[in-house]
């Protein structure tokens, strides 16, 4: 096999193979066997036709196309693989020049990885954002754990109010007819949780246990079920109980009851820490996206349409896998939103563009940088997955089986590169 190979613009390349006389005859053989049984010949029985007879009666070209199937993908595969400087980024355009029964050339025009033009990825001044933790955070995550730990007290001596949840009866009704859906019995509701539609929970608010009494209310013009969407309607409720959210004291039973510690002062200092920690990832987060987006823009690439729509189409399937961990499939999506496969793939365009062009460049950073990473580098990454599971390493180890090494792989290079970056530019 012999080639000549010419650049085209926007990094395109052109291939014009000549494969081996004998390499193509073995094609047209191999083809021939495979297909032979698809032939009827006269005196032969269904796939005993010598090749020369099925070529006679059907046309010397009879075996080409399944022949093609069979050497370009190997004389393609074997061009790439003799030009380890070049890497295609998309499936080859082929065109047939040329074919006989012993000769074949073509030629096969593929894009290429996009050329990257680095700008300034170093000597940059960032500022990350400061952590401040307020003693109104910490107060709201105690009361969180508060109200996880609440329980609820009957309630004998009042009415309902705002805040109770109450267990009721109701019949509902529109022009005077009960309707789908509006009659329940020991329902609990939760009152200004604003479970109902607007006017319901206002009106059991004051009623006492054992008393029934009429709501009139009225459905929001955009109600789900058209048939009632604007209407006018009563609901027949009786209240059967009424209970009050009771909150334990902040005090050092609650912290042993919800924490590992035996004061609140210990348990306090801890949401403190936690709420600290967040913050600073969430810091550190913010500062990685800006290096990133900036070095990004600094840089120059054109990212050809192919690499965009690979992009695009892996996140359709992220999100349909999860979709499936949720109990549904991207059939059912598709018809309860109205949205079409090719509509969903739009929307991810510019996010996968993004995707792609980041990639590309911070490829290139870890090049020109000769960031490499290091059996210690990959240790790192163990050492790390292994404290935030609270596993042992080598446990870790055998769940990354040799499957993920290009996961580990990846780690160890991303947090490489944000090492360099942020040791290479001035952060504030």
């Amino acid at each position: 096999m012999s080639y000549t190979k010419e650049m085209l613009e926007n990094d395109r390349v052109k291939f014009t193979i000549d494969v081996d006389s004998q390499q193509w005859k073995d094609a047209l053989n191999e083809a021939y066997l495979k297909t032979r049984g698809k032939y009827a010949v006269d005196g032969f029985r269904k796939g005993h036709a010598p090749r020369a007879f099925i070529e006679r009666l059907y046309g010397p070209q009879v075996f080409f196309d399944e022949a093609l199937d069979i050497v370009l993908p190997k004389s393609y595969d074997a061009v790439i693989d003799a030009e380890p400087d070049l890497f295609p980024v998309d499936r080859p355009e082929v065109s047939i020049t040329a074919i006989t029964d012993s000769t074949l050339q073509y030629t096969a025009e593929v894009q290429l990885k996009p050329t990257v033009t680095l700008g300034a990825y170093t000597g940059i001044e960032f500022t990350k954002d400061k952590v401040k933790v307020t003693k109104d955070e910490v107060a709201e995550e105690i009361n969180r754990a508060r109200e996880n730990a609440g329980w609820w007290d009957q309630v004998t001596d009042r009415p309902a109010q705002m805040g109770d949840r109450v267990k009721i009866d109701y019949t509902g009704s529109v022009d005077g007819e009960v309707f789908e859906g509006g009659t329940a019995s020991d329902y609990e509701l939760v009152l200004g949780s604003g479970t109902f539609i607007p006017g319901f929970e206002e009106g059991v608010v004051g009623m006492n246990v054992g008393e029934s009494k009429s709501v009139n209310v009225k459905f929001p013009e955009q109600y789900h079920a058209e048939k009632l969407a604007g209407k006018d309607a009563i609901f027949v409720v009786t209240v059967k109980d009424i209970t009050i959210k009771k909150l334990p004291e902040p005090d050092d039973e609650f912290a042993k009851d919800v924490s590992d510690f035996d004061t609140f002062k210990e348990y306090e200092a801890d949401i403190k820490k936690k709420i600290t920690e967040r913050k600073s990832d969430a810091a550190d987060a913010a500062l990685t996206r800006k290096i990133m987006d900036t070095v990004v823009a600094n840089a120059t690439v054109t990212v050809p349409q192919c690499m965009i729509d690979d992009e695009a189409e892996e996140m359709m399937n992220e999100f349909a896998y999860r979709l499936m961990y949720q109990g549904m499939n991207i059939q059912d999506y598709f018809k309860y939103t109205g949205q079409t496969p090719e509509q969903l793939k739009e929307t991810y365009k510019e996010p996968a563009e993004k995707t792609v062009r980041t990639r590309l460049v911070m490829e290139q950073v870890i090049k020109a940088a000769g960031i490499e990473v290091t059996p210690e580098d990959e240790e790192a990454v163990y050492a790390d997955l292994a404290a935030k599971q609270n596993k042992p390493v080598e446990e870790i180890k055998k769940d990354f089986n040799e499957h993920y090494e290009s996961y580990i792989k990846n780690e160890a290079l991303n947090k490489k590169l944000m090492a360099y970056l942020k040791e290479n530019n001035t952060i504030k």
